[in-house]
């Protein structure tokens, strides 16, 4: 198998020693130096791509890779509001597209349990939930997209809450808390709380490396591959909600 690399940074290398690892080849990769060197023909020297760059270029580079008929894995968050396109495009051309705002293992896991815990959570109004995630200084979106996603869930689930706002929220708002804290090297920890006037339950993940997202960009670049449609990394991993005997 070969996948081609969109962003050379600190996850694209680390994506590169794990393909290594596992006897996958990198056909291609792309920055900002060697961008308009991208032709059709080079980047269908990959089985599928790896997008890891900056929000304002992901779109670009996502339509790029799928015009070109190249399916494209996508781990860049802050542009949300114009994956939808790309996913449409994606839909009615036929493409393969799988979008993650996390893509380690143990995060998706996390993701579960979170979803199954706000769902419980809508009988029991006495517990209010609040969202803490930490990242490094270089970090350009505040929340992260696996706050917003952590977010997204919880008010699927929960008829208490209607939308988010970043901390402090006033009390009695019908809004979920986030805050985003920046410092040092810190490659991510989320928190989940639920707080009630008797006690407090936590649900909290602290990635120790970037190898764990580095390993499930991998690990779905190679499910996707001879795929059409959109995705996102709970079909990888069997995480389905009406997948799981919950």
């Amino acid at each position: 198998m070969q996948i081609g690399l969109f962003g050379h940074g600190k996850m694209g290398k680390a994506i590169e020693q794990i393909a290594a690892a596992r006897h996958i080849g990198i056909a291609w990769r792309i920055t900002r130096e060697n961008r308009a060197d991208v032709t059709p023909e080079l980047l269908r020297q990959a089985d599928v791509a790896i997008e890891f760059t900056r929000p304002e270029a992901a779109y670009e580079n996502v339509m790029t890779c799928l015009q070109a008929g190249v399916p494209v894995v996508c781990g860049t968050t802050g542009w949300l509001e114009q994956l939808a396109d790309a996913e449409a495009w994606c839909i009615q051309n036929g493409g393969a597209l799988l979008w993650a705002s996390n893509f380690s293992v143990g995060v998706n896991l996390f993701f579960a349990l979170n979803r199954y815990l706000a769902r419980l959570m809508n009988q029991h109004p006495d517990y209010q939930p609040a969202i803490t995630e930490i990242h490094h200084v270089h970090k350009l979106d505040a929340p992260s997209g696996t706050a917003l996603t952590l977010t997204k869930d919880i008010l699927a689930q929960l008829d208490r809450k209607t939308g988010w706002t970043l901390h402090p929220t006033p009390p009695g708002m019908e809004n979920i808390p986030v805050r985003a804290i920046r410092e040092g090297e810190v490659p991510g920890t989320h928190t989940v709380q639920w707080t009630s006037r008797a006690d407090e339950i936590t649900l909290e993940h602290r990635a120790h490396s970037r190898e764990g997202f580095a390993s499930g960009a991998v690990l779905a670049a190679q499910w996707l591959a001879g795929k059409t449609g959109v995705f996102r990394m709970e079909d990888v991993l069997g995480l389905k909600e009406d997948a799981l005997p919950l």
